[in-house]
C-alpha cells in the first residue's frame, strides 16, 4: 500500500452495522393508504431498517465496531479512547460507550464516554479524537468513535416513514487509510432551537419539521464560513459533498444551499437553468452516495457517515487525493462543516467497506410484524426476558432484558 503521511489524522477503519429486520415503504404506505410515491420520490426512501427489541444502541454499536476491528486488522488492544455518539441511548447515567467497552474486550487504560447532541455526537466524538491525537495524549493509540441510534416514530405518525437503525465505527488515528481531515478547515456552529427533542418521559421524539430544514440550513450557512469563511469558493475543487442525511431528499435541500452560498445569490427552481445546474450537480457530487441511506433510513449519528461509506465502497480509487466536504447537524442545534481527502490507498478497503452482502441477508417484514416490533420496543427496557429467536434472530449479540434494573446482554 501507498505509504502515508506522518502529519495526517483521520479516519483509518469504517463498517456499518444494522438490525436483520427491514420494512419497504410501499408495503408503508399501502398500509397507511398513501400514495407510495410520497415516500419513494418525496422523501426519496425506499426501505427502513427495523431494530427489533432485541436489537439496541449497545448491540448495534458492538456489531459495527466488532466489523471495523476485525476486517482492517486492528488489535483491540490499541484502542485508547472510545466514544459513542448516540441520541438514543440505555440509561440515563450509565453511557453506552461503557457496555460497549467492555463487550468488545477493550482495555481498562482506555478513556471512554458518550457523546448527545441529537445526529452531531459522532462528529463531535471524531473532532475530539482527532484533538486527542494531536495533543500527543494518544502515545500511539487509536481512537474508537461510534455512532449508533435507532430512529423512532409512533405507528401512522408524520414521521414514521423517516425512521431507521444502525450504527457506524470508525477508527480514528495518524496516517488513516481511508480519509484524512484537514484540522485547519473544520468550521463549527451552535445556537439553541427548539426543532426536534425528545424529552426524558418520551420514547419518541418531538419536531417541527419545517423549522428543522431551516435550521439545519442556516447551520450549514454558518458552520461553512467557520470553515473556509464567507465568500470561499469550494465547489470546483470538490469530488463530493456529504450531509447529514435524516432523508434522502434533505441531502438535496443542503446542496441547493450550498450553490447558492458559492453563486451569492438564491436558485429560482422555475427557471430551467437553475433548475438544471442543481440537477447535474447534485447528481455528480451527492445523490450517488445516497444508496446506503436509502435502503437503511434515517440512523441520526451515524447518516453522515453512512454516506461517505457509500462513497469510500463506490469510488474511493477514482477519489484518491481528492477532496470531499462533510457537514453535520443536530438538532437543538450544533453542526460542523469541514473538508478531507480520500487517500490513495483508500480504495484497497472497498470490499471491507461495503454492507451490500448483510444488507441482502436482512429479513423483509410485513406490516404486522413491523407494528408488533414496535409495541414490543415499548415495554423492552423493563421485561425481564427476552428472546431473540421470537425476533427471528439467530447468531449475535442480543440484548435479553432487565434484572434488578441491570440490562443483560448474550451473544447467541
Amino acid at each position: 500500500m501507498n505509504a502515508r503521511p506522518e502529519s495526517s489524522v483521520g479516519i483509518d477503519a469504517a463498517a456499518f452495522a444494522g438490525p436483520r429486520g427491514c420494512l419497504d415503504l410501499a408495503d408503508l404506505a399501502a398500509a397507511r393508504g398513501i400514495d407510495p410515491a410520497k415516500f419513494l420520490q418525496g422523501l426519496g426512501q425506499r426501505r427502513m431498517a427495523i431494530a427489533s427489541p432485541c436489537e439496541d444502541t449497545v448491540s448495534l454499536a458492538v456489531a459495527a465496531a466488532d466489523r471495523a476491528l476485525s476486517a482492517f486488522d486492528i488489535d483491540p488492544g490499541d484502542i485508547g479512547t472510545l466514544i459513542v455518539g448516540t441520541e438514543t441511548g440505555v440509561d440515563h447515567s450509565k453511557p453506552v460507550a461503557v457496555y460497549v467497552h467492555e463487550l468488545l474486550g477493550l482495555s481498562e487504560r482506555c478513556r471512554t464516554f458518550e457523546t448527545k447532541h441529537a445526529c452531531y455526537g459522532a462528529m463531535a466524538g471524531l473532532t475530539a479524537s482527532m484533538d486527542w491525537i494531536a495533543s500527543g495524549r494518544a502515545r500511539g493509540r487509536k481512537a474508537l468513535v461510534i455512532a449508533s441510534d435507532i430512529a423512532r416514530y409512533g405507528l401512522g405518525t408524520p414521521g414514521e416513514p423517516t425512521q431507521g437503525a444502525g450504527a457506524v465505527a470508525l477508527v480514528i488515528d495518524r496516517r488513516p487509510r481511508l480519509l484524512t481531515i484537514d484540522p485547519s478547515r473544520i468550521g463549527d456552529f451552535t445556537r439553541q432551537v427548539m426543532d426536534f427533542w425528545r424529552p426524558l418521559y418520551s420514547k419518541v421524539a418531538f419536531a417541527d419539521g419545517h423549522y428543522s430544514i431551516r435550521c439545519y440550513l442556516d447551520a450549514l450557512t454558518a458552520a461553512r464560513a467557520d470553515a473556509v469563511g464567507p465568500g470561499a469558493e469550494l465547489l470546483d475543487d470538490l469530488a463530493a459533498c456529504l450531509y447529514h442525511v435524516p432523508f434522502v431528499k434533505m441531502a438535496k435541500k443542503a446542496h441547493q444551499r450550498h450553490l447558492e452560498i458559492e453563486r451569492g445569490a438564491p436558485l429560482d427552481l422555475e427557471r430551467d437553468a437553475d433548475r438544471h445546474l442543481l440537477a447535474e450537480d447534485h447528481g455528480r457530487r451527492v445523490a450517488p452516495w445516497l444508496e446506503l441511506n436509502a435502503e437503511i433510513g434515517n440512523i441520526y449519528t451515524g447518516s453522515l457517515f453512512l454516506a461517505l461509506i457509500d462513497l469510500l465502497r463506490q469510488a474511493a480509487d477514482r477519489f484518491a487525493g481528492r477532496s470531499i466536504s462533510l457537514f453535520s447537524y443536530g438538532s437543538g442545534c450544533g453542526a460542523t462543516f469541514c473538508l478531507g481527502e480520500v487517500a490513495e490507498a483508500a480504495s484497497d478497503w472497498s470490499s471491507a467497506l461495503d454492507p451490500a452482502d448483510d444488507l441482502a441477508r436482512r429479513r423483509m417484514l410485513d406490516i404486522t410484524d413491523y407494528e408488533r416490533f414496535v409495541r414490543d420496543g415499548e415495554s423492552a427496557d423493563t421485561a425481564e426476558s427476552l428472546d431473540p429467536a421470537a425476533y427471528g434472530l439467530g447468531e449475535g449479540l442480543f440484548y435479553v432484558g432487565t434484572v434488578d434494573h441491570q440490562r443483560r446482554y448474550v451473544r447467541g
